[in-house]
Protein backbone atom coordinates (compact mmCIF):
# COMPACT_ATOMS: atom_id res chain seq x y z
CA UNK A 1 0.00 0.00 0.00
CA UNK A 2 1.36 3.28 -0.86
CA UNK A 3 1.82 6.14 1.79
CA UNK A 4 -0.68 8.31 0.69
CA UNK A 5 -2.67 5.81 0.93
CA UNK A 6 -1.86 4.29 4.28
CA UNK A 7 -2.51 8.31 5.52
CA UNK A 8 -6.20 8.54 4.22
CA UNK A 9 -6.86 5.34 6.13
CA UNK A 10 -5.86 6.96 9.22
CA UNK A 11 -7.36 9.70 8.68
CA UNK A 12 -10.75 7.85 8.43
CA UNK A 13 -9.89 5.57 11.33
CA UNK A 14 -9.38 9.22 13.51
CA UNK A 15 -12.30 10.22 11.55
CA UNK A 16 -14.28 7.79 13.15
CA UNK A 17 -12.99 8.26 16.34
CA UNK A 18 -13.75 11.78 16.48
CA UNK A 19 -16.95 10.20 15.23
CA UNK A 20 -17.74 8.07 18.30
CA UNK A 21 -16.19 10.56 20.81
CA UNK A 22 -18.47 13.16 19.70
CA UNK A 23 -21.39 10.93 20.16
CA UNK A 24 -20.25 10.15 23.47
CA UNK A 25 -19.80 13.55 24.57
CA UNK A 26 -23.25 14.48 22.95
CA UNK A 27 -24.82 11.00 25.38
CA UNK A 28 -23.25 12.82 28.03
CA UNK A 29 -24.17 15.88 27.87
CA UNK A 30 -27.40 15.12 27.49
CA UNK A 31 -27.41 12.37 30.57
CA UNK A 32 -26.40 15.84 32.47
CA UNK A 33 -28.43 18.47 30.85
CA UNK A 34 -31.32 15.77 31.94
CA UNK A 35 -30.08 15.17 35.53
CA UNK A 36 -29.53 19.25 36.21
CA UNK A 37 -33.67 19.12 34.29
CA UNK A 38 -34.49 16.71 36.88
CA UNK A 39 -32.90 19.05 40.16
CA UNK A 40 -34.40 21.69 38.56
CA UNK A 41 -37.87 19.92 38.14
CA UNK A 42 -37.63 18.47 41.95
CA UNK A 43 -36.32 21.70 43.17
CA UNK A 44 -40.09 23.47 41.70
CA UNK A 45 -41.88 20.87 43.28
CA UNK A 46 -40.49 21.33 46.65
CA UNK A 47 -41.33 25.18 46.29
CA UNK A 48 -44.85 24.32 45.22
CA UNK A 49 -45.17 22.18 48.00
CA UNK A 50 -43.65 24.82 50.66
CA UNK A 51 -46.02 27.29 48.74
CA UNK A 52 -48.79 25.55 49.27
CA UNK A 53 -48.16 24.39 52.93
CA UNK A 54 -47.43 28.03 53.65
CA UNK A 55 -51.07 28.92 51.70
CA UNK A 56 -52.53 26.21 53.98
CA UNK A 57 -51.12 27.72 57.42
CA UNK A 58 -51.94 31.36 56.18
CA UNK A 59 -55.91 29.88 55.85
CA UNK A 60 -55.78 28.35 59.08
CA UNK A 61 -54.25 31.39 60.83
CA UNK A 62 -56.89 33.50 59.18
CA UNK A 63 -59.52 31.07 60.24
CA UNK A 64 -58.39 31.38 63.72
CA UNK A 65 -58.28 34.89 64.04
CA UNK A 66 -62.01 35.34 62.32
CA UNK A 67 -63.35 32.32 64.80
CA UNK A 68 -61.43 34.32 67.77
CA UNK A 69 -63.28 37.50 65.97
CA UNK A 70 -66.25 36.21 66.64
CA UNK A 71 -65.55 35.15 70.12
CA UNK A 72 -65.24 38.89 70.78
CA UNK A 73 -67.98 39.93 68.85
CA UNK A 74 -69.54 38.04 71.45
CA UNK A 75 -68.29 38.89 74.17
CA UNK A 76 -69.29 42.38 73.64
CA UNK A 77 -72.67 41.66 72.40
CA UNK A 78 -73.37 39.19 75.47
CA UNK A 79 -70.75 40.13 77.98
CA UNK A 80 -70.36 36.37 78.14
CA UNK A 81 -67.17 34.54 76.39
CA UNK A 82 -67.72 31.36 74.52
CA UNK A 83 -66.55 28.45 76.42
CA UNK A 84 -66.68 24.63 76.47
CA UNK A 85 -68.44 23.50 79.68
CA UNK A 86 -66.38 21.48 82.18
CA UNK A 87 -67.37 18.57 83.66
CA UNK A 88 -67.27 20.30 86.58
CA UNK A 89 -69.57 23.11 85.47
CA UNK A 90 -71.96 20.32 84.24
CA UNK A 91 -72.03 18.73 87.21
CA UNK A 92 -73.37 21.31 88.90
CA UNK A 93 -75.65 22.55 86.49
CA UNK A 94 -77.12 19.10 87.04
CA UNK A 95 -77.29 18.66 90.24
CA UNK A 96 -78.81 22.34 90.98
CA UNK A 97 -82.29 21.04 89.46
CA UNK A 98 -82.79 17.42 91.23
CA UNK A 99 -85.46 18.18 94.01
CA UNK A 100 -82.83 17.64 96.96
CA UNK A 101 -80.95 20.54 95.77
CA UNK A 102 -84.54 22.28 95.23
CA UNK A 103 -85.10 21.39 98.46
CA UNK A 104 -81.88 22.47 99.94
CA UNK A 105 -81.71 25.62 98.70
CA UNK A 106 -85.28 26.18 100.57
CA UNK A 107 -83.39 25.65 103.48
CA UNK A 108 -81.19 27.65 103.00
CA UNK A 109 -83.28 31.11 101.94
CA UNK A 110 -84.95 29.67 105.34
CA UNK A 111 -82.64 29.01 107.47
CA UNK A 112 -79.69 30.62 106.20
CA UNK A 113 -77.63 27.69 106.26
CA UNK A 114 -76.38 26.98 102.96
CA UNK A 115 -74.00 23.86 104.16
CA UNK A 116 -76.73 21.26 102.57
CA UNK A 117 -76.36 22.88 99.14
CA UNK A 118 -72.81 23.17 99.42
CA UNK A 119 -72.39 19.33 99.87
CA UNK A 120 -74.42 18.39 97.10
CA UNK A 121 -72.73 20.45 94.84
CA UNK A 122 -69.15 20.39 93.50
CA UNK A 123 -65.92 21.28 95.23
CA UNK A 124 -65.32 24.49 93.79
CA UNK A 125 -68.72 25.61 95.84
CA UNK A 126 -67.98 23.81 99.24
CA UNK A 127 -66.68 27.14 100.16
CA UNK A 128 -66.68 30.77 99.89
CA UNK A 129 -68.84 32.64 96.98
CA UNK A 130 -72.92 32.70 95.91
CA UNK A 131 -74.48 29.33 96.06
CA UNK A 132 -75.79 29.02 92.97
CA UNK A 133 -80.13 28.83 92.45
CA UNK A 134 -81.65 26.33 90.82
CA UNK A 135 -82.96 27.00 87.13
CA UNK A 136 -86.17 28.03 88.53
CA UNK A 137 -85.76 30.81 90.28
CA UNK A 138 -83.13 31.89 87.97
CA UNK A 139 -85.81 31.54 85.38
CA UNK A 140 -87.97 33.74 87.76
CA UNK A 141 -85.28 36.46 87.97
CA UNK A 142 -84.21 36.39 84.60
CA UNK A 143 -88.22 36.64 83.58
CA UNK A 144 -88.50 39.36 85.78
CA UNK A 145 -85.90 41.90 83.87
CA UNK A 146 -87.30 40.73 80.31
CA UNK A 147 -91.04 41.20 81.28
CA UNK A 148 -90.18 45.00 82.43
CA UNK A 149 -91.63 47.32 80.28
CA UNK A 150 -88.58 49.74 80.43
CA UNK A 151 -85.38 47.11 81.22
CA UNK A 152 -86.83 44.67 79.07
CA UNK A 153 -86.07 46.86 76.17
CA UNK A 154 -82.36 47.38 77.36
CA UNK A 155 -79.36 45.84 76.08
CA UNK A 156 -77.45 43.74 79.09
CA UNK A 157 -74.21 42.64 79.19
CA UNK A 158 -72.15 40.62 81.81
CA UNK A 159 -68.34 42.15 82.31
CA UNK A 160 -66.74 41.74 85.27
CA UNK A 161 -65.60 45.41 86.67
CA UNK A 162 -67.19 48.80 85.82
CA UNK A 163 -67.96 49.13 81.67
CA UNK A 164 -66.86 51.96 79.76
CA UNK A 165 -68.75 52.82 76.63
CA UNK A 166 -67.48 55.26 74.12
CA UNK A 167 -70.02 57.59 71.71
CA UNK A 168 -69.18 60.37 69.27
CA UNK A 169 -69.53 63.39 70.99
CA UNK A 170 -69.28 66.08 67.95
CA UNK A 171 -67.77 65.17 64.13
CA UNK A 172 -67.20 67.43 61.00
CA UNK A 173 -69.63 65.73 58.74
CA UNK A 174 -68.75 63.57 55.17
CA UNK A 175 -67.85 66.24 52.05
CA UNK A 176 -68.33 66.23 48.02
CA UNK A 177 -64.84 66.19 46.46
CA UNK A 178 -64.27 67.36 42.96
CA UNK A 179 -61.09 65.76 41.29
CA UNK A 180 -58.44 67.73 40.94
CA UNK A 181 -59.19 70.70 43.73
CA UNK A 182 -57.68 70.62 47.26
CA UNK A 183 -58.05 68.00 49.02
CA UNK A 184 -60.78 68.47 51.80
CA UNK A 185 -59.77 68.99 55.45
CA UNK A 186 -59.22 65.85 57.62
CA UNK A 187 -62.57 64.86 59.80
CA UNK A 188 -62.71 66.40 63.51
CA UNK A 189 -64.16 63.69 65.79
CA UNK A 190 -64.64 64.10 69.58
CA UNK A 191 -65.35 60.95 71.84
CA UNK A 192 -67.18 60.71 74.92
CA UNK A 193 -67.67 57.85 77.14
CA UNK A 194 -70.26 57.00 79.51
CA UNK A 195 -68.59 55.41 82.85
CA UNK A 196 -71.26 52.33 83.66
CA UNK A 197 -70.01 52.08 87.03
CA UNK A 198 -72.23 49.07 88.58
CA UNK A 199 -74.44 50.33 92.17
CA UNK A 200 -76.13 48.02 94.81
CA UNK A 201 -79.40 47.96 94.12
CA UNK A 202 -81.39 46.51 97.37
CA UNK A 203 -84.90 46.06 98.34
CA UNK A 204 -86.05 44.07 101.46
CA UNK A 205 -89.65 42.20 102.41
CA UNK A 206 -90.42 40.99 105.52
CA UNK A 207 -92.03 37.02 106.47
CA UNK A 208 -93.89 35.80 109.58
CA UNK A 209 -91.83 33.39 111.62
CA UNK A 210 -94.84 31.42 111.28
CA UNK A 211 -95.32 31.40 107.64
CA UNK A 212 -91.52 30.12 107.31
CA UNK A 213 -91.73 27.88 109.81
CA UNK A 214 -95.18 26.30 107.82
CA UNK A 215 -94.42 27.11 104.23
CA UNK A 216 -91.45 26.70 102.10
CA UNK A 217 -92.77 28.36 99.41
CA UNK A 218 -91.57 31.06 100.89
CA UNK A 219 -88.95 30.87 98.35
CA UNK A 220 -90.95 32.14 95.52
CA UNK A 221 -92.63 35.01 97.45
CA UNK A 222 -89.04 36.24 98.04
CA UNK A 223 -87.59 36.06 94.85
CA UNK A 224 -90.74 36.97 93.30
CA UNK A 225 -91.33 39.76 95.81
CA UNK A 226 -87.39 41.09 95.70
CA UNK A 227 -86.76 40.71 91.95
CA UNK A 228 -89.88 42.81 90.94
CA UNK A 229 -89.09 46.11 93.31
CA UNK A 230 -85.19 45.23 92.03
CA UNK A 231 -86.28 45.43 88.62
CA UNK A 232 -88.14 48.88 88.85
CA UNK A 233 -85.65 50.78 91.01
CA UNK A 234 -82.88 49.91 88.40
CA UNK A 235 -85.70 51.23 85.76
CA UNK A 236 -86.03 54.39 88.04
CA UNK A 237 -82.17 54.99 87.85
CA UNK A 238 -82.02 54.41 84.22
CA UNK A 239 -85.02 57.08 83.63
CA UNK A 240 -83.42 59.59 86.33
CA UNK A 241 -80.39 59.50 83.82
CA UNK A 242 -82.20 59.42 80.89
CA UNK A 243 -83.87 63.16 82.25
CA UNK A 244 -80.30 64.38 83.09
CA UNK A 245 -78.74 64.05 80.03
CA UNK A 246 -77.51 67.51 78.69
CA UNK A 247 -78.55 69.10 75.61
CA UNK A 248 -75.36 69.22 73.63
CA UNK A 249 -72.64 66.07 74.41
CA UNK A 250 -69.88 66.10 76.50
CA UNK A 251 -67.31 63.78 77.67
CA UNK A 252 -69.40 62.23 80.03
CA UNK A 253 -72.88 62.16 78.57
CA UNK A 254 -74.78 61.68 75.17
CA UNK A 255 -76.90 64.44 74.62
CA UNK A 256 -81.13 64.28 74.16
CA UNK A 257 -82.77 66.80 72.74
CA UNK A 258 -85.01 68.84 75.26
CA UNK A 259 -88.68 70.06 73.64
CA UNK A 260 -90.83 72.38 75.97
CA UNK A 261 -94.12 71.48 75.09
CA UNK A 262 -97.58 70.71 76.94
CA UNK A 263 -99.11 67.04 76.16
CA UNK A 264 -100.43 68.29 72.33
CA UNK A 265 -100.87 66.15 69.41
CA UNK A 266 -97.57 67.17 68.48
CA UNK A 267 -95.50 67.02 71.71
CA UNK A 268 -94.49 63.26 70.23
CA UNK A 269 -93.92 63.82 66.82
CA UNK A 270 -91.75 66.34 67.22
CA UNK A 271 -89.87 64.19 69.81
CA UNK A 272 -89.76 61.27 67.31
CA UNK A 273 -88.54 64.12 64.97
CA UNK A 274 -85.10 65.07 67.04
CA UNK A 275 -84.08 61.30 67.24
CA UNK A 276 -80.69 60.33 65.84
CA UNK A 277 -81.21 57.73 62.71
CA UNK A 278 -79.68 55.11 64.81
CA UNK A 279 -82.92 55.53 67.22
CA UNK A 280 -85.16 53.68 64.83
CA UNK A 281 -87.58 51.80 67.39
CA UNK A 282 -88.91 54.66 69.62
CA UNK A 283 -91.57 54.33 72.28
CA UNK A 284 -93.11 56.74 74.94
CA UNK A 285 -92.55 56.90 78.50
CA UNK A 286 -94.80 58.99 81.13
CA UNK A 287 -96.71 58.76 83.65
CA UNK A 288 -100.36 57.47 83.87
CA UNK A 289 -101.83 60.32 84.27
CA UNK A 290 -99.87 62.12 81.42
CA UNK A 291 -101.46 59.47 79.74
CA UNK A 292 -104.73 60.53 80.51
CA UNK A 293 -103.74 64.21 79.49
CA UNK A 294 -102.64 63.45 75.75
CA UNK A 295 -105.75 61.42 75.56
CA UNK A 296 -108.19 64.29 76.48
CA UNK A 297 -106.05 66.60 73.94
CA UNK A 298 -106.77 63.49 71.31
CA UNK A 299 -110.54 63.80 72.21
CA UNK A 300 -110.34 67.19 71.58
CA UNK A 301 -109.51 66.71 68.31
CA UNK A 302 -112.17 64.50 67.39
CA UNK A 303 -110.41 61.51 68.01
CA UNK A 304 -108.70 61.98 64.33
CA UNK A 305 -105.53 61.82 65.49
CA UNK A 306 -103.28 59.33 67.34
CA UNK A 307 -100.69 61.67 69.57
CA UNK A 308 -98.50 58.54 70.28
CA UNK A 309 -97.83 58.28 66.71
CA UNK A 310 -98.72 54.36 66.58
CA UNK A 311 -95.46 54.09 68.79
CA UNK A 312 -95.94 51.92 72.03
CA UNK A 313 -96.31 53.90 75.39
CA UNK A 314 -94.37 52.60 78.69
CA UNK A 315 -95.73 54.35 82.17
CA UNK A 316 -93.18 54.89 84.55
CA UNK A 317 -94.15 56.96 87.58
CA UNK A 318 -90.61 57.75 88.08
CA UNK A 319 -91.59 60.50 85.73
CA UNK A 320 -94.13 62.96 87.22
CA UNK A 321 -97.48 63.93 86.00
CA UNK A 322 -97.60 66.56 83.53
CA UNK A 323 -100.19 68.52 86.35
CA UNK A 324 -97.31 68.01 88.90
CA UNK A 325 -94.36 68.87 87.01
CA UNK A 326 -92.59 72.24 87.45
CA UNK A 327 -92.07 74.58 84.88
CA UNK A 328 -89.12 72.79 82.74
CA UNK A 329 -89.37 69.59 84.69
CA UNK A 330 -89.21 66.93 82.32
CA UNK A 331 -92.54 64.76 82.31
CA UNK A 332 -92.34 62.31 79.46
CA UNK A 333 -89.34 60.93 77.29
CA UNK A 334 -89.23 59.61 73.63
CA UNK A 335 -87.00 57.58 72.62
CA UNK A 336 -85.27 54.11 72.09
CA UNK A 337 -84.34 52.11 74.40
CA UNK A 338 -82.46 49.31 72.93
CA UNK A 339 -80.06 51.83 70.99
CA UNK A 340 -79.46 54.97 73.84
CA UNK A 341 -79.39 52.35 76.70
CA UNK A 342 -77.24 50.13 78.15
CA UNK A 343 -76.94 47.81 81.67
CA UNK A 344 -73.88 45.58 82.78
CA UNK A 345 -74.31 42.82 85.56
CA UNK A 346 -70.53 42.19 86.57
CA UNK A 347 -71.87 39.60 89.38
CA UNK A 348 -74.55 38.16 86.93
CA UNK A 349 -78.25 38.93 87.02
CA UNK A 350 -78.78 36.08 89.97
CA UNK A 351 -80.43 38.39 92.64
CA UNK A 352 -78.47 37.72 96.14
CA UNK A 353 -80.70 37.06 99.30
CA UNK A 354 -79.50 38.42 102.65
CA UNK A 355 -81.71 36.65 106.12
CA UNK A 356 -81.96 38.73 109.30
CA UNK A 357 -83.57 37.51 111.90
CA UNK A 358 -82.59 40.25 114.57
CA UNK A 359 -83.91 43.75 113.36
CA UNK A 360 -87.63 42.75 113.83
CA UNK A 361 -87.52 39.73 116.05
CA UNK A 362 -89.23 41.32 119.06
CA UNK A 363 -92.20 41.41 116.13
CA UNK A 364 -92.05 37.86 115.24
CA UNK A 365 -90.52 38.96 111.83
CA UNK A 366 -87.66 37.82 109.42
CA UNK A 367 -85.83 40.35 106.99
CA UNK A 368 -85.03 39.17 103.56
CA UNK A 369 -82.45 41.81 101.67
CA UNK A 370 -81.96 41.32 97.67
CA UNK A 371 -79.05 42.77 96.07
CA UNK A 372 -78.37 43.25 92.65
CA UNK A 373 -74.93 44.78 91.06
CA UNK A 374 -76.18 46.57 88.13
CA UNK A 375 -74.45 49.50 86.22
CA UNK A 376 -76.92 51.53 83.98
CA UNK A 377 -76.98 54.51 81.54
CA UNK A 378 -77.46 56.16 78.74
CA UNK A 379 -75.15 55.95 75.80
CA UNK A 380 -76.16 57.25 72.78
CA UNK A 381 -76.64 60.50 71.45
CA UNK A 382 -80.38 62.03 70.50
CA UNK A 383 -81.35 58.51 71.22
CA UNK A 384 -83.89 60.31 73.63
CA UNK A 385 -86.10 63.69 73.76
CA UNK A 386 -87.30 64.98 76.51
CA UNK A 387 -90.84 66.32 76.79
CA UNK A 388 -90.90 69.11 79.25
CA UNK A 389 -93.43 71.47 81.38
CA UNK A 390 -93.33 74.81 79.46
CA UNK A 391 -93.24 77.72 81.79
CA UNK A 392 -96.69 78.94 81.27
CA UNK A 393 -98.49 75.98 81.55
Amino acid sequence: MKIDEMKMADVEARLAEITTRRAEIDAELQTAEAEALDALEEEVRGLNDEEEELEKRAAAIQHAAEERAAQVREVINTGKESRKITTEEKNTMEVRNTPEYKKAFAKFIITGDDSECRALLSVNATSGGQVPVPDYVGEKIRTAWENDEIMGRVNKSYLKGNVKIGFEASATGAVVHVEGTDAPDEQTVTMGIVDLTAQSVKKWITVSTEAIDQNEDVVDYVYDELTYHIVKAAAAILIGKIKALPAASTDEAPAAAKITTAPTLTAVANGIANLSDAASDPVIIMNKLTYADFKAAQAAGGFNYDPFEGRPVVFCNTLKAYSAAAAGEVYGIVGDLRVGAQANFPAGDDVKIIRDDYSLAEQDLVKFVGRQLVGIGAVAPFAFALLAKPTNA
